[in-house]
């Protein structure tokens, strides 16, 4: 019989929900999973006396029919499924012969403003007294709701009677609305398993092909990691989407989470998911985007003031989930949208409350992995623990620099300084000076602290010890902070301390996870602004526990080398798998050349090695009419190099030039350009290494035939580099290949990657850097690269030649 679990507090959370969105005021933050809300519910558990029971667990278990076989295969049965809800009573005590359930609840509103228990809370502790009244036969009990201020400890309680019959009516009301959620759960998901056991593997396999979706389905099987790396054309992801959708069928997993950095892999696995439903696979999978891009409105303000949407969103939004997950399996953007505006909900909203029921969930990293923004339906402090899930991690290499921004953490001094000055000069101007005072003086102090730390940073970067009692001072500023914004009125001035609130907010929770991956340091930036950082070098630790909430993960690139470097950082385990795919590609569709006589070093650059580049691209491009990008290591380079081309041969060749910040638009711009393949003069993308057009773009065939990459991609020196170099040199490793020589080669390698797409291409790799000839360097050349050259200036055109015309 099919169980279905939940917790009390979700149950109500979901079922109950009501009203407006708004970030204008109240739950700014989880303030309840917090440690201090922890520790004062103990404290106060621990005052009650000794006939106090604290953390009393309590179950509500009930056996109900399915209702019917809608949307069911024929050979289905229909049967029963079991309801358990369950949960802790925070405290039960017996006061003048009546039973009571106390409920705590820590915030840091002061509680002169709480005229009533928040309405969630009060079901919460409805239910528990339901349970618990039911169990042991009562005929009324009692409910306390205690509310501490986490800051000041302060204590206030509402005390209530209920008779255990009107405690059950209501009780029965909550459930009866939860099983229509409960019987299309196990409904679809009957149907679901029914389909995937028809589909099959969508093309004829190809070199490796088989053995990949084989690696992939047994990893998933024994509930451990792999590491694969992929080279183009091999076709990852639909050799990991079929074997995990297998997986799912065969009970090994509940939901896939394809998690990826870059848009157009998304769309890619999109199209995955559909050549399987074409073979008729029941499956719903939703593709979770940003809310700045799904939102309707110019802007992104979620209150009831500005956006029609959010004013009365919780009324609306369970009947809005629940009749598209009826209705349709498309949950494309555009159908989020026409359900959003069919009901006057949020899209955004919709597509996480659409991802808590659906099969697949496509997304970025940050919905899995950042601690300020993940799913906390699944990944939060409050969720239930682990879950079915089956993690698929697309261009996996991006996720170490990506951790390490999502677990690091900075504060700059001059934003307290302009906060106290905003929230006095508004004081000033309406006149009323006593608003906001305690907040002046305590961003004064936080202020004070940092600028000691400034006086004490003559230059450079210095690293601190610890942060002493930075940390408390920072949250009596943050719960002063949001006190302060639940009265201020929209505006620049809100939006500004809005901003400063949350930045301390991601400060304080990196600071509780302060360990030896950590450094801490400070510095002055380039702009002369001081700051505090809490910089995650180690991520694997962080990872590994977000990787924990589910069964199994797959980590796939095409630039997945040095393996071990990229288990170090992204998984704590010792057994974690590894594949090398074959590539379906001939050695003779490609020609390597590493250019030996000419450099990108600091100390060689100049007019002269410019020229040099120029010539190399000259000759290159000149060896076959068609399309070609170069690919520099800065902008910088880009641009000198692109002017000595453009003097002597920009009249022979069409030429386009990467911008920073380019906008959608001229990216499409620039890369439909390539579509072009019959021109009578070949085309010169100037790009740089690492960027939009490095790695995820797929032009295929004709539409480029070669690529030139100048340099090893090394990151600039900066402080944070040097941090990381030493922190591995500490540790008796390569803190060298660490911080520069491997993250750089990732970028020379994503370049190379833009060439050779399919069988049928043909393409040419020009790698200009005399230290491509080093063993560091070509020891992480990928295994498919059978016959690398070397050549000079003299000869390079000899070589392409002899490549172009075999």
């Amino acid at each position: 019989m099919e169980t279905i679990r939940i917790s009390v507090r979700n149950l109500v959370e979901f079922i109950l929900r009501s009203g407006d969105i708004d970030n204008r005021k109240g739950g700014m933050a989880d303030k309840e999973a917090m440690q201090l809300g922890s520790r004062l519910h103990r404290k106060i558990q621990g005052q009650m006396g000794a006939d106090y029971r604290a953390e009393v667990p309590l179950k509500y278990m009930e056996t109900f029919p399915l209702s019917g076989k809608e949307n069911m295969p024929e050979d289905s049965e229909t049967g029963s499924y079991e309801l358990s809800v369950e949960g802790r009573a925070d405290g039960i005590f017996t006061e003048d012969g009546q039973e009571i359930i106390d409920e705590i609840k820590g915030i840091y509103r002061p509680l002169i403003f709480l005229e009533e228990p928040v309405a969630i809370h009060l079901a919460q502790a409805k239910c528990y007294a339901c349970i618990y009244a039911v169990q042991k036969k009562l005929s009324k009990i009692g409910i306390q709701m205690t509310y501490c201020n986490l800051e000041s400890e302060e204590i206030r309680r509402f005390p209530y009677i209920y008779s255990t019959e009107e405690l059950k009516e209501w009780f029965d009301e909550l459930i009866r609305e939860y099983r229509k959620w409960c019987e299309f759960q196990i409904l679809w998901k009957k149907k679901r398993q029914a389909s995937i056991r028809k589909i099959r593997f969508p093309f004829p396999y190809r070199e490796g092909q088989k053995d990949l979706a084989a690696a992939v389905y047994r990893t998933i099987e024994r509930k451990k990691k792999i590491f694969i790396q992929a080279p183009t054309g091999v076709g990852k992801t639909i050799s990991t989407v079929f074997p995990a959708v297998k997986a799912v069928g065969e009970g090994l997993g509940e939901k896939i989470f394809y998690l990826t950095a870059k848009t157009i892999t998304r769309t890619v696995a999109e199209e995955a998911f559909g050549l399987l439903k074409k073979q008729g696979l029941s499956y719903k999978v939703v593709t979770l985007t940003a809310k700045e891009k799904i939102c309707p409105l110019e802007e992104a303000e979620c209150d009831p003031v500005h956006c029609p949407y959010a004013k009365g969103h919780f009324d609306r939004i369970n009947d809005a989930v629940f009749e598209m997950l009826k209705e349709t399996d498309d949950f494309s953007r555009e159908a989020l949208l026409n359900q959003s505006e069919k009901w006057s909900v949020c899209p955004f909203e919709l597509s996480l409350d659409v991802s808590t029921w659906v099969d697949a969930v496509i997304c970025d990293y940050n919905y899995v992995f950042d601690p300020t923004a993940h799913l906390k339906r699944f990944f939060g402090e409050g969720s239930s623990g682990k879950g079915s899930y089956i993690f698929l991690i697309d261009e996996a290499h991006n996720l170490v620099e990506r951790g390490r921004e999502m677990y690091s953490a900075l504060l700059y001094k001059e934003d307290f300084l302009e906060a106290k000055k905003v929230i006095q000069q508004k004081n000033k101007d309406s006149g009323r000076n006593y608003r906001g005072k305690k907040l002046v003086g305590q961003l004064d102090r936080v202020n004070r602290q940092m600028l000691a730390w400034k006086r004490e940073c003559e230059e450079g970067c210095r690293v601190m010890k610890s942060l002493e009692g930075f940390p408390v001072m920072l949250m009596s500023a943050e719960g002063l902070l949001e006190e302060y914004l639940e009265e201020e009125p929209p505006g620049e001035e809100r939006k500004k301390l809005l901003d400063l609130y949350f930045q301390i907010d991601q400060f304080f929770k990196i600071a509780d996870r302060l360990d030896e991956s950590y450094v801490i340091y400070s510095m002055l930036d380039e702009n002369g602004s001081f700051l505090v950082k809490l910089f995650c070098i180690d991520t694997s630790t962080a990872i590994q526990e977000c990787l924990n909430k589910g069964n199994s993960t797959v980590f796939f690139s095409a630039t997945l080398l040095p393996v071990t470097y990229y288990q170090s950082l992204l998984s704590q385990a010792k057994d974690d798998y590894a594949v090398y795919a074959k590539t379906p590609f001939l050695p003779e569709q490609r020609r390597v050349l590493i250019g030996r006589d000419v450099s990108s070093r600091y100390k060689r650059r100049g007019p002269k090695e410019y020229e040099r580049i120029a010539d190399y691209i000259k000759k290159t491009v000149s060896g076959c009419r068609g399309n070609y990008m170069v690919f520099f290591p800065s902008y910088r380079m880009l641009e000198d190099v692109g002017a000595s081309f453009e003097t002597r041969w920009g009249a022979e060749f069409r030429t386009l030039y990467q911008k920073s910040g380019m906008t959608e638009e001229k990216r499409e711009e620039f890369l439909k350009a390539f579509e072009e393949t019959e021109g009578e003069q070949s085309l010169i993308g100037f790009c740089v290494m690492g960027g939009i057009f490095g790695e995820g773009i797929d032009l295929k065939g004709e539409r480029l035939i070669g690529a030139v990459i100048v340099g090893t991609g090394l990151p600039q020196v900066c402080a944070e580099r040097e941090l990381l170099k030493d922190y591995y040199d500490s540790r008796g490793m390569d803190g060298f290949a660490y911080a520069y020589r491997i993250p750089g080669m990732n970028k020379v390698l994503q370049s190379a990657g833009r060439v050779i797409r399919t069988k049928e291409d043909r393409g040419v790799i020009l790698l200009l850097d005399e230290r491509f000839c080093e063993w560091e360097y070509r020891g992480m050349f990928p295994r498919e690269w059978t016959d690398v050259r070397s050549c000079g200036l003299w000869n390079v055109e000899e070589e392409l030649a002899a490549f172009w015309k075999s």
